[in-house]
């Protein structure tokens, strides 16, 4: 026979249990998890179609053009997204404790991916940053970027108060930063470094690090930049064509340029869906990083603001789910992971149009990108897993029965 008597009930995510050999009356409540959080779900979903869609739209001249079949891309995307929803789903049934126990070891496995990229990667556009699978490719970039925030979550839940000091609040983390970007240099890959760099550095603002190195880190950035600048000639040349993108407009300055003159034809309410005429051939990575230029020429200002309002709702209901979140780890996870979606979508955006330097960023949910798209998928099924305890009362005491 059950310790506890079989006399027990729902109640607002709780079971609550009666223990009929206690003395004192004592309700024992076991916390049920519930639902994912139903708007983050379905405001994913939503940004997803939409994705797969544009990249049918974005990518049938170039498919058609590299193998006479102008679906390969959509295709392969479309069977992505929905294994990529199943993989969010699987992921979103896990418990916080689990992603806790596999936080470091997939910081490891990130670490040890990267340098084997550097060994046996596949290249292309003058950098090695794949690892060829058979059936795809992958960059082991992606993985960095989940792992750096599982754990570094993980390291500040541990530093707890230690980390307003140098030795636990700055040393650790800048070690594993400076190891990650390292291995990413020499790739090279500066827009990953970029994004990880800043994850990292919110991660760490976020669990208590002295404000004082963050100065500190920003005089270090610039440093590395100007040597970059200098040392690097594809930099320096994306810096030239960012100022002035007419000076070289057959060379450097051509894919801004083209970009530009599809935003600018999709006009207020844009050309319509699959009208565009830039994807022709005339754009570069039009159903990649620069999927946002077709998606402005065929939908106009009318459709970019929707589609960024749908992301601006998805990242500030992940902020609110970070708030509402019962324990550290699951709160720095999701707002780690949250800022990770802000950081790439307002890049791509601002890169499309100009207003930093161009380089490799995708625009989540929309570039071409299977393993990518599976990676994304997950994080946002770690959001989801984590969101099953979030409406779930805490433990007190009421009308002089301790509830525990």
């Amino acid at each position: 026979m059950s310790r506890y008597s079989q006399d027990s009930y729902e109640n607002g995510g709780e079971r609550i249990v009666e223990n009929p050999y206690a003395k004192t009356k004592v309700r024992r409540v076991e916390y049920q998890r519930g639902p994912i959080d139903m708007p983050f779900f379905l405001l994913t979903l939503i940004i997803l179609i939409i994705g797969v869609i544009m990249v049918l739209s974005a990518s049938f001249a170039r498919a058609y053009y590299a193998s006479g079949t102008p679906t390969r891309y959509f295709t392969r995307q479309m069977l992505f997204a929905i294994s990529g929803v199943a993989l969010l789903y699987a992921a979103s049934l896990f418990p916080v404790s689990f992603y806790r126990r596999m936080a470091m070891p997939s910081l490891y496995v990130s670490i040890f991916l990267l340098a084997l990229v550097l060994v046996i990667g596949s290249s292309g556009g003058g950098a090695k940053r794949w690892i060829n699978l058979g059936f795809t490719t992958f960059q082991p970039s992606e993985v960095a970027k989940i792992s750096v925030v599982l754990s570094f979550a993980h390291m500040i839940c541990v530093f707890k108060d230690k980390m307003k000091t140098f030795k636990y609040g700055v040393l650790y983390f800048g070690i594993i930063l400076a190891i990650i970007v390292g291995l990413l240099c020499l790739e090279p890959h500066i827009s990953a470094s970029l994004i990880i760099v800043a994850v990292g550095a919110i991660m760490m603002f976020l669990g208590g690090t002295n404000p004082k190195w963050f100065i500190l880190g920003l005089v270090i950035l610039v440093v590395l930049a100007f040597i970059l600048f200098n040392t690097m000639g594809y930099v320096s040349g994306r810096i030239t064509s960012w100022l002035d993108p007419f000076s070289d407009s057959t060379g450097d300055g051509w894919q801004i340029i083209q970009s530009l003159y599809a935003i600018g034809s999709g006009g207020l309410t844009g050309l319509g869906l699959g009208q565009g005429r830039q994807k022709y051939l005339y754009l570069p990575e039009e159903h990649n990083d620069f999927i946002f230029s077709v998606y402005c020429e065929e939908l106009g200002f009318v459709g970019a603001v929707l589609l960024l309002l749908l992301f601006a709702m998805l990242i500030c209901r992940g902020y609110w789910l970070s708030i509402h979140c019962r324990n550290r780890f699951g709160s720095l996870v999701i707002a780690g992971l949250t800022s990770l979606l802000a950081i790439q979508v307002v890049l791509n955006v601002a890169v499309v149009t100009n207003l930093v330097p161009c380089t490799g960023i995708s625009l989540p949910f929309f570039s071409y990108g299977g393993t990518a798209l599976w990676i994304q998928l997950v994080e946002m099924g770690v959001i989801l897993s984590i969101s099953r305890d979030i409406p779930l009362k805490r433990s007190k005491k009421k009308d002089g029965v301790e509830e525990k």
